[in-house]
């Protein structure tokens, strides 16, 4: 009788841990590690979805690959979209990066830059730059 008793205990514990091990199974299909976009753009550094690439998420234009070659080598994509200026105001950006900040000549890929940027990031007509958007805040410890 004893013996009954615990070899459906036994039973009990293995169906139990089948169960289990089906669920953590499950789990890990349904939540697991997936193709992550960064692993996708990794794979293709050129990709572009929707007119924009996506690693950059700068247009999709005559220029482009000019402009990610040669500015994003050292400064995000960001901080070109968000600055938005005429073509004067591009050249002399390029010409203060030239002197203070090392930026190389950049020859005839300098007006072809220019004209990527001032056609398909113009100036906006307000009056204090736009709000920040897709921005992922986070608490500084204060201690």
């Amino acid at each position: 009788m004893k013996q009954m008793k615990s070899a459906k205990v036994y039973q009990l514990l293995i169906g139990i841990c089948l169960i289990l091990l089906l669920l953590g199974f499950l789990l890990i299909y349904l939540y697991g590690p997936k193709e992550t976009e960064e692993k996708v753009v990794e794979s293709n550094p050129n990709l572009i979805e929707n007119g924009i690439h996506v690693r950059t998420g700068l247009v999709d234009a005559h220029g482009l690959q000019v402009v990610v070659n040669n500015c994003t080598t050292c400064h995000s994509s960001k901080l070109i979209t968000q600055n938005r200026m005429g073509a004067e105001q591009w050249n002399a950006t390029i010409r203060w990066m030239q002197k203070t900040q090392g930026l190389w000549d950049l020859g005839e890929n300098q007006e072809i830059i220019v004209n990527y940027l001032v056609e398909n990031y113009p100036p906006l007509e307000k009056g204090r730059r736009a709000a920040l958007k897709d921005i992922e805040w986070y608490r500084l410890d204060t201690r």
